[in-house]
């Protein structure tokens, strides 16, 4: 234990002094929300993936791939595909855009681009930003909390609380800067711990050896790629659903606010390459861990929650214990908290921004002075992430049985379902109106809310509706009421005369 203290502190140092070091180049609210828009492409390529995996990609990913088994895999194709599409599709076009607006908040990007001549966009933009931002932080801090509990024996809510506080702070004084130089360290232990560790379970499982039968003998569901349902239609759902999440990163504002702070379009030429290779190598080391994990821990026929935790939260501690000395597990428990802390940090500042710029600023006080509104930005940053703490609580408090995976999710499709349809339909449709925006971020609110707790939880549909999870029909219906809102309002310059 006092090895894993010493590592953890050791971690928490470096956290520290970068937040201190990145406290003096915050001179403005641009600085505090996008750096200045003068990242380098590795700082910004490792904060992006970094920030769109989470303790989602550690905790969640891990125990998906020991719970579904190959079928996990569809994961790693989708958030590479959904990672390819973004950095060489949308980046450039976002951030020739952004900046041509000075635009440094996503309804900043979105008031500039339609011209609007109210506040309307922005405010309901901020506001859903804000919800779902406080939803998803607070599914970090839970990860957060599980992390202690599972890997140093530690109270949850003690755990979830000190993994708040260490990020709080560097974020208190130092921003985005902060943020974006973090997540570089962060990320880096995240690729390196995350790649190295199947290999090194693999090997200590004795090498080659026909892995595919064992998992099969433990549950045949686990070796059928479509999901193992008796039910064709049920595969498919199965299938769209773990593939479909990859849509998150077409237009998320915590991963696009990282676009509109790298220094040029050319270093978006040289980041996208770092983030799919990041993508690709540690989201499929991930599901291999789980896989790897289910077959050394889980004796055929055995129900898996026993061994590896609910949901197979505890698949990752299980498995570094096992496979790894002692430094090396204490190691782990950091990059675990690379993970999630990278993810709340950046969430932290976007909702910080949300309030403090596109309502404070932006609607009330548009002269108010750049020192004040920065000091205003600090203490937003701390009343929302305490509101996520009180809400982390509360979900271990009445939810004990939750899985991991679909819980972080669902925050993850919240902002998605609302902010990448606009986004995509911003870029590429030049038609696309005012009232198509709103009318597309509200249907991903409404849909994705009335999907997790009014249809899922039906009989007959629900049960696709699970597999199929709420992101991919609510990022359809938000695209079809943006279309049909548009047709219905157009722009000014595009109505009839």
């Amino acid at each position: 234990m006092l090895t894993k203290i010493i590592v953890l502190i050791l971690y928490v140092l470096i956290l520290l002094l970068i937040g201190i070091v990145a406290s003096r180049r915050i001179r403005n609210i641009s600085d505090y929300y996008v750096g200045g828009k003068k990242i380098g492409f590795w700082a910004v390529a490792f904060s992006a993936r970094a920030t769109g995996e989470s303790g989602w990609l550690l905790i969640g990913l891990t125990g998906m791939g020991a719970m579904a088994g190959l079928s996990a895999y569809w994961v790693v194709l989708g958030e590479v595909l959904g990672v390819t599409i973004s950095w060489f599709l949308m980046a450039k076009r976002f951030k020739r855009k952004s900046d041509a607006y000075e635009a440094i908040t996503i309804p900043d990007y979105l008031e500039s681009h339609f011209k609007t001549s109210t506040h309307r966009l922005r405010a309901i933009a901020a506001t859903i930003l804000s919800v779902f931002v406080v939803i998803y932080v607070s599914t970090q801090i839970d990860a957060t909390g599980i992390a202690f509990e599972s890997m140093m024996g530690l109270d949850y809510y003690w755990g979830a609380i000190i993994g708040f506080l260490i990020v709080l702070v560097y974020i208190f004084f130092g921003g985005f800067v902060a943020v974006v130089w973090s997540d570089l360290f962060q990320g880096l232990l995240m690729f390196f711990g995350l790649v190295l560790l199947p290999v090194l379970m693999w090997q200590g499982m004795g090498g080659p050896q026909d892995l595919l039968s064992q998992l099969g003998a433990i549950d045949p569901k686990l070796i059928d790629p479509l999901g193992g349902n008796e039910s064709g239609l049920m595969n498919l759902f199965t299938i769209l659903g773990f593939s479909m999440i990859g849509l998150g990163f077409l237009g998320s504002p915590q991963v696009y606010v990282r676009f509109m702070s790298i220094r040029n379009e050319r270093e978006i030429d040289q980041g996208k390459w770092v983030a799919i290779l990041f993508t690709l190598l540690t989201d499929a080391a991930a599901v291999s861990i789980g896989v790897l994990a289910r077959i050394y821990f889980t004796d055929a026929g055995q129900d898996p929650t026993a061994s590896l935790g609910i949901g197979g939260a505890d698949v990752l501690s299980r498995a570094t214990e096992q496979f790894l000395p002692l430094t090396l597990t204490a190691i782990y428990i950091a990059i675990v908290l690379s993970a999630i802390m990278s993810t709340v940090d950046s969430l932290l500042v976007l909702a910080s921004s949300a309030v403090t710029r596109d309502f404070y600023q932006k609607i009330f006080r548009p002269k108010a002075e750049s020192k004040k509104l920065t000091r205003l930005s600090r203490w937003v940053t701390f009343t929302m992430a305490m509101i996520a703490l009180a809400l982390a609580m509360g979900l271990a408090y009445f939810s004990p049985e939750r899985q991991v995976f679909w819980v972080i999710i669902f925050g993850w499709s919240g902002i998605a379902a609302c902010f990448c349809p606009v986004i995509i339909l911003s870029l590429f449709w030049k038609a696309y109106s005012e009232a198509g925006a709103i009318a597309s971020m509200i249907a991903g609110f409404v849909s994705v809310t009335l999907l997790k707790f009014v249809v899922q939880p039906m009989e007959g549909i629900g049960a696709y509706l699970d597999k199929l999870d709420v992101l991919a029909p609510s990022f359809a219906f938000a695209m079809i009421c943006g279309w049909i809102f548009t047709k219905l309002f157009p722009k000014p310059s595009d109505q009839p005369s």
